[in-house]
């Protein structure tokens, strides 16, 4: 079976510049980073899946093309780039097995389906502590810049799109209206890229208990609890000779049943913890972050129309355990959207988020306390 979507979008950032006229990645337009006005098709992905009919029913395989502009593809200036190659194996009960290039168990948000995520953009927490980057040695600082030529995106290797490649356990088992799912995967921690960079393996766990209310696919009815847990090394880009732990754990609830839908979610890092865009050379730390969210949707009734309301908050450098110095920085993030279904593969996501940075230190405070309000409006055809 063919399959893939499309997204097209409209962002546009209110933030002002700082004292001297410089801009820092909150404040312009991903993923180039060059201006706070901007269209773009974002994504547009397309791929085939199927079975291994009639050879063997109990193989199944996918493929994933991704020909969007975004962080997958940007970096490195491709037009296009693989993000799924998996093959999956369904011959012992209780136990499937998955090779290949794909999602690994973690949180909601990088877990799910991007087709019918909620919201156009991520929260702060798992934008910066989840969507891992990749430092190359060639990779260098960049100051704040002037807009609309700011340029700040200096990574020049694609984002890790929640992806790895690898092998992973799973499977599903049901007990009346329970559904329990568990995951165990064994990856490279080196995202997108075929290969490993070092002798280190990333370990995936993960468990959810879902009462099924009914439905199927992304907008299954339920009430799901789930608990995740990612354990790593990675190699310092910049002195091959250092390696750094990189951790990351989360918990969280979410409940749907029409009309009504609440998500809530905690997620807690350590090690290799985002400094931006604009700085690859900061990021092989060890310093401690943590945040999570709560949202929630009223699905009108006898309407196409669906209203979305999200807080979600971010907390980086706690407890620097390299310096005396108090360098905590927090982001807190009001959005509140609406949706129009137009049919069940079409919809149109309208939001604005209202933003809040602020850090212990006063040279970040200067560069994040002019962050405010971002408009986005997006379009998503399943195809």
């Amino acid at each position: 079976k063919v399959w893939g979507f499309i997204q097209a979008q409209y962002q546009k950032d209110t933030s002002d510049a700082n004292a001297t006229g410089g801009y820092i990645p909150p404040k312009l337009i991903a993923p180039n980073l060059d201006t706070q006005d901007a269209f773009n098709v974002n994504r547009a992905r397309v791929g085939v899946r199927g079975t291994g009919l009639p050879l063997d029913s109990k193989v199944n395989y996918f493929l994933l093309v991704e020909l969007g502009n975004n962080g997958i593809t940007a970096p490195g200036g491709y037009n296009a780039a693989l993000t799924d190659a998996s093959i999956t194996l369904n011959h012992i009960p209780g136990a499937r097995i998955r090779a290949g290039m794909f999602k690994y168990p973690g949180a909601e948000e990088g877990l799910q389906a991007i087709h019918v995520f909620d919201y156009i953009n991520f929260t702060s927490v798992t934008n910066q502590m989840l969507l891992e980057r990749f430092p190359q040695s060639t990779d260098t600082n960049s100051p704040p810049q002037a807009t609309p030529d700011a340029n700040m995106a200096q990574y020049s290797r694609s984002v890790g799109a929640f992806r790895d490649v690898g092998v992973q356990v799973f499977d599903t088992f049901k007990s009346d209206s329970w559904e329990h799912s568990y995951a165990i995967m064994l990856g490279n921690g080196n995202g997108l890229n075929y290969s490993d960079n070092d002798d280190n393996k990333d370990l995936y766990l993960y468990w959810s208990s879902e009462n099924v209310f009914g439905g199927k696919g992304g907008r299954r009815e339920g009430l799901k609890m789930f608990a995740w847990y990612q354990d790593g090394k990675r190699t310092n880009a910049f002195d091959k000779t250092q390696e750094q732990d990189r951790t990351r754990s989360g918990l969280g609830v979410k409940y749907l049943a029409k009309p009504f839908r609440i998500t809530a979610e905690y997620m807690k890092g350590e090690g290799m913890i985002f400094q931006g865009q604009h700085r690859p050379g900061h990021i092989f730390n060890d310093e401690e972050a943590d945040g999570g969210y709560i949202e929630g949707g009223w699905y009108i009734p006898n309407t196409n129309f669906e209203i979305d309301l999200r807080y979600d908050t971010y907390t980086r450098g706690e407890n620097h355990p390299t310096s005396t110095a108090n360098d905590e920085s927090t982001a807190d993030t009001i959005t509140l959207g609406t949706q129009y279904h137009f049919n069940k593969k079409t919809r149109v996501n309208v939001e604005y988020a209202d933003r809040s940075y602020e850090s212990d230190t006063a040279a970040a405070e200067a560069q994040q306390k002019d962050v405010a309000g971002r408009f986005a409006i997006q379009l998503t055809h399943i195809f």
